[in-house]
C-alpha cells in the first residue's frame, strides 16, 4: 500500500478550501419566504419566490422560482431546473436564472441535498440525488407554469454532474447544459491511478463547511486520502455509480440535447474525460473548451456579466427547449478557445482536434531519485490555471536549472515556426524501478530562449506491484489543451516523482529509470492542428 499523504501538503489543500468557502458563506441561502404556488404575475420583471420543495426520501430542499414577467393564467413555459454547486446555496444562479427568466422560462434553482438549509446528506451525485430531480420537475409541473413536454437542466460543476446522470434517469429532460462537470468521476479524480490530492482535500473541506457528509462520503475520503489500497475496487465502483459515463446508453436512448462546457486547466474535472465523453454521445451535442480552472469560465456569468459560455448555454437551451431557429445547431459541434489566443475554432468532433502528429523522441537512459521535488508542478488548484486564464502566467520552470538527480528532461530543437498545440499529448516510455510501486508526473513546457518553461500540460501516473528491476512500459495521456509555441521556443518534456496537486506513491530510496529499447522507443507524440 502507498504511504499516507504528506500531513503539510493536506493542511495547505485544506486552507486553500476555507479561502474559497469564505466567499460562498457571504451568500449564505435565505431562508424559504413563500410556500405557495408561484403563480404568474404580470409585471414588467420576472417574479422571484422562495420555496420548500419536497425531495426524494421525505427530505426537503431550499429553492427558488423565477416565472416570467406578464405570464397569463393557463399559459405554459419551458421550464428549466438548476442544481447548484458543491457548496454553494440557492442563490448562486439568480443572475442568470433572471435572464433565462426574461427570455420566458420557469427557472427553478435547489440547494443540492446535505448542504446549507437543504436537507439530507451529502451523497455526492449519489442515486438520492438524481431522485431529487424527478421530485423537483414533480413540483415545478405542479405548482408552477411549467410545460411538461419542455424541461432542461443545467449547472455548474457538481449541477453539471447530476443534470448528466439525470439525462440518463429521467426521460422527460430535453436538454442539458454542463458547464466545469464530470463525465467520470474516477478519470477525474484519480487518472493514471493517482489521487489528485488538491481536488479531494478542497472538495471535502468545502463539505465539512458548508454541509453535512454521509457516513459513506466520509469513508470513502478517508479511504482514498489514506491510500487504502485494499479499498481500491470499493472506491472505483463507488465512482463509477456517479459517473455519467456509467449511463451513457440510457442518456443516449433519452435523446437529450447536451452541451458540455470546461477549462483547459481544471484541477478538479480535467478536459479529457468530457471528451472522451463526448465522442460517444450520439444525440445533438455540443462541446467547449476554454482557458481557466474549475468554473473560473462560468464565474463572471454568475454574476450576471456578459459570459460566452453563458451565451450559448442560453443559446442552447432556446434551440431545443424554444425550437428557435438561431444557428447553434448549424455551427461546429466542437469550440475551441486557445489558452494564448483570443479567437474560436470550430471542429466537426473531437477526433479532428490535433489531427496532425509530431513526436518527440526520447532517447538515451535517464535516472531520477524519487520523493524530492525538483522544481516541476503542476501549480496550485484553481489559482494558477486562473492566473493563467486572466493573466496569461501559467506555472513557469527554469527547466536549464531543473535538477538532472531528481527530473529527467527532453528537449525539442527550436523551432524555425510556431506550433499550435491542440488535443491530447501522449508519453509511451520504458520504466524500471528499484521498489515495487511508484509515482511520476509527466510536464510538457514551452521553453522560450533564456530557458524559462511554460507549463503546457500535464498528468501523473502511479503503478504498484512492479517487479524491482524489471522494465515495463508505461502509456500515459497529458491532460488535453491548446496552446500556441511561439517560433523560435522549443518543447520540453519533463518527468519527475513529486508534484503537491497529486498523492505520489514512492517509497524512501525510491528510484526511476527511463530508458528507449530499439525495439520499443520511448517518444512523446504532440497533437498539432492542421495548417
Amino acid at each position: 500500500m502507498g504511504r499516507p499523504y504528506p500531513a503539510l501538503r493536506t493542511t495547505a489543500a485544506l486552507g486553500t478550501a476555507a479561502v474559497l468557502i469564505a466567499g460562498a458563506a457571504l451568500g449564505a441561502a435565505p431562508a424559504a419566504v413563500a410556500d405557495s404556488p408561484a403563480a404568474p404575475v404580470a409585471d414588467s420583471a420576472p417574479s422571484l419566490t422562495f420555496h420548500d420543495i419536497p425531495g426524494s426520501g421525505g427530505i426537503t430542499l431550499k429553492g427558488n422560482v423565477f416565472t416570467p414577467a406578464g405570464a397569463k393564467a393557463g399559459e405554459k413555459h419551458p421550464l428549466i431546473v438548476l442544481p447548484t454547486s458543491w457548496s454553494m446555496p440557492q442563490i448562486e444562479y439568480l443572475a442568470q436564472a433572471q435572464q433565462l427568466a426574461d427570455s420566458g422560462y420557469v427557472v427553478v434553482s435547489y440547494t443540492s441535498r446535505g448542504f446549507w438549509l437543504s436537507g439530507g446528506r451529502i451523497e455526492v451525485a449519489g442515486p438520492p440525488d438524481i431522485a431529487d430531480v424527478s421530485a423537483v420537475i414533480d413540483w415545478a409541473l405542479d405548482r408552477t407554469p411549467a410545460d411538461p413536454q419542455r424541461i432542461g437542466m443545467g449547472g455548474v460543476s457538481y449541477g453539471a454532474g447530476i443534470s448528466l446522470l439525470a439525462a440518463g434517469h429521467d426521460k422527460r429532460i430535453k436538454a442539458v447544459v454542463a458547464l466545469s462537470g464530470w463525465a467520470d468521476l474516477i478519470d477525474s479524480i484519480y487518472s493514471g491511478r493517482t489521487q489528485h490530492l488538491q481536488a479531494a482535500a478542497l472538495l471535502g473541506g468545502a463539505g465539512l463547511l458548508t454541509g453535512r457528509p454521509s457516513n459513506e462520503l466520509n469513508q470513502i475520503l478517508t479511504d482514498f486520502l489514506g491510500s487504502n489500497l485494499a479499498k481500491e475496487q470499493d472506491m472505483i465502483a463507488w465512482g463509477r455509480k456517479r459517473s455519467p459515463a456509467t449511463y451513457l446508453d440510457r442518456i443516449n436512448a433519452n435523446g437529450a440535447a447536451v452541451m458540455m462546457g470546461n477549462a483547459w486547466g481544471d484541477t478538479i474535472f480535467p478536459p479529457n474525460q468530457y471528451a472522451a465523453f463526448f465522442e460517444k454521445l450520439s444525440g445533438p451535442k455540443r462541446l467547449e473548451f476554454r482557458p481557466g480552472d474549475h468554473a473560473t469560465a462560468e464565474a463572471t456569468g454568475l454574476l450576471g456579466l456578459p459570459n460566452d459560455t453563458w451565451t450559448d448555454a442560453h443559446r442552447w437551451f432556446d434551440r431545443y427547449l424554444k425550437g428557435e431557429r438561431n444557428g447553434i445547431d448549424q455551427e461546429q459541434p466542437v469550440q475551441l478557445k486557445s489558452r494564448t489566443d483570443s479567437g474560436y475554432e470550430g471542429y466537426p468532433d473531437w477526433k479532428s482536434v490535433g489531427a496532425v502528429e509530431e513526436r518527440l523522441a526520447l532517447g538515451g537512459t535517464e535516472k531520477v531519485y524519487a520523493n524530492v521535488d525538483s522544481g516541476a508542478n503542476g501549480g496550485i488548484t484553481l489559482l494558477s490555471n486562473a492566473l493563467d486564464q486572466f493573466v496569461k502566467l501559467p506555472p513557469v520552470a527554469s527547466i536549464p536549472l531543473l535538477p538532472r538527480t531528481f527530473a529527467s528532461v527532453w528537449q525539442s530543437e527550436r523551432y524555425g515556426s510556431a506550433r499550435h498545440v491542440r488535443g491530447t499529448a501522449r508519453l509511451h516510455t520504458t520504466v524500471t524501478s528499484n521498489k515495487e510501486s511508484g509515482t511520476l508526473v509527466a510536464y510538457l513546457y514551452d521553453v522560450g530562449p533564456l530557458g524559462l518553461g511554460k507549463l503546457v500540460s500535464n498528468a501523473p501516473h502511479t503503478f504498484h506491484g512492479q517487479l524491482p528491476g524489471r522494465p515495463f512500459a508505461v502509456d500515459l495521456e497529458l491532460f488535453s489543451t491548446a496552446y500556441d509555441v511561439p517560433a523560435g521556443h522549443r518543447l520540453a518534456l519533463v518527468i519527475d516523482t513529486v508534484d503537491p496537486l497529486y498523492i505520489e506513491h514512492n517509497p524512501a530510496g525510491a528510484q526511476l529509470t527511463f530508458s528507449s529499447p530499439g525495439a520499443d522507443p520511448s517518444y512523446l507524440s504532440v497533437p498539432l492542428r492542421e495548417k
